[in-house]
């Protein structure tokens, strides 16, 4: 390992990631493997590279020092950004599977038990079966969560580096609920986003930003397509802030003429989704748990929306084409993962379908602390609301919310000392 001090992270990060993959190896008989997802590379040695597409993998003996596989164009990469001291390169016109094989049988392995990726983007099937064709002397296990076992609790230093991923996204954020008026286009919104989010000092993100306006916010991940935002509609905002591939996400909402009641009514069921979340979440509570917390808040609403995915994901490490780790860790009913210090979530408790025809959402970034949980952002929650001027407006004192629901959310906020410490 080369030592350097101009890494994401210093040395002993690595060294400790590194230390620990070796150890799961060792608990798994495995005498390599070898690391092909854009995430785990970036997660293990730093490197990244928009170039992920062609073949690149990791080789991580049990013992011996590490190498990469990559094609020529992106060793650079690797002198450049990571602590590894050898890479072989393969030619745009050169054979990455061969390259690889060669290099197992020259380092020693060829008939040993090395554990690959098998669900991998990357690694696609035709390369996996060329693989298992050519590795003939030695056993091929796959090893898909090797890597992410070490990835879902972040470590002090990830969380630093997740709060400046966490500011571009509120700067970008701040900037399109102030341009989404009516008059303005989609676009219009979508470029003060990123324009503020860069500012912010955030880096390419794994998605671009959401931004969607009126009928468009009922079509599933839909972005701007530079529709012109009309009055007495929603806009719907999801950010994904980036800072060396590190994401941390949040949605809000506009509207553009003074608020019903059924949207009122959703923006507390969503607030109090996350102050009720927020005031139980913590070390000893299981993914289920937390999932059954928004899902029942949410459900029970009787403006006709409905949650329909997952109450949230893992997020971390990230390349395009999407921003969380889900496929690591969801907030999903049945799974009884429980919760450590360190893990982070993107809480979605977005409402689907509000009077059959708007899509709403207010989420958080959080981190699992000791003895709780802390978002990741200041930015109010409310609705922003904008009249035909690109004004803001006040709802009107009779669309506030019930005495009822101004208790529950107050209580929710404050947390109850007993229900935190049954749940913990």
């Amino acid at each position: 390992m080369r030592i350097r001090d101009d890494m994401t992270f210093p040395p002993a990060e690595y060294e400790r990631r590194l230390n620990e993959l070796r150890h799961r190896m060792a608990e798994r008989r495995l005498d390599a493997v070898v690391i092909t997802d854009p995430e785990n590379l970036m997660y293990l040695t730093d490197h990244q590279t928009t170039g992920y597409s062609f073949f690149q993998a990791l080789v991580v003996p049990l013992e011996d020092e590490p190498f990469m596989i990559t094609r020529a164009m992106e060793e650079s990469n690797v002198i450049e950004r990571t602590w590894v001291e050898h890479s072989r390169a393969y030619p745009d016109t050169g054979d990455a599977i061969q390259e690889l094989v060669l290099a197992l049988n020259q380092a020693g392995l060829g008939n040993k038990r090395v554990g690959y990726e098998r669900n991998s983007y990357y690694f696609p099937a035709y390369q996996q079966d060329r693989i298992h064709t050519s590795f003939q002397h030695g056993v091929l296990m796959d090893c898909f969560g090797i890597v992410e076992a070490g990835r879902m609790r972040k470590s002090d230093v990830e969380i630093e580096v997740m709060r400046k991923a966490a500011r571009a996204a509120e700067a970008g954020m701040a900037a399109g609920l102030e341009a989404a008026v009516p008059g303005a286009t989609e676009n219009e919104v979508a470029a003060a986003i990123s324009s503020a989010m860069f500012r912010a000092g955030g880096e390419f993100p794994a998605v671009m930003p959401y931004v969607a306006s009126g009928p468009r916010t009922m079509i599933g991940h839909s972005t701007w397509e530079g529709r012109t935002i009309q009055p007495d509609e929603p806009v719907f905002l999801e950010v994904g802030g980036c800072f060396r591939r590190y994401h941390a996400a949040l949605m809000r909402t506009v509207y553009t003429g003074e608020l019903t009641e059924s949207l009122v009514s959703a923006q507390e069921r969503m607030k109090l989704a996350l102050a009720e979340l927020k005031s139980l979440m913590g070390p000893g509570m299981t993914v289920s748990d937390a999932d059954s917390i928004v899902r029942r808040i949410i459900s029970d609403n009787e403006v006709g929306a409905r949650l329909v995915t997952r109450s949230g994901y893992s997020i971390g490490i990230a390349f395009p084409p999407a921003w969380d780790e889900g496929y690591i860790l969801s907030l999903n009913p049945g799974d009884f993962t429980v919760l450590e210090p360190g893990m982070t979530f993107h809480v979605i408790p977005w409402m689907w379908g509000v009077d059959g025809d708007k899509t709403v959402g207010i989420s958080d970034t959080i981190r699992i602390t000791e003895d709780g949980c802390e978002s990741f952002f200041t930015l109010d929650e409310d609705f922003v609301v904008h009249d035909g001027a690109g004004a803001t407006l006040t709802p009107v004192a009779d669309l506030e919310p019930s005495a009822e629901e101004r208790e529950a959310h107050a209580e929710a906020e404050s947390g109850s000392a007993a229900a935190g410490a049954e749940m913990r």
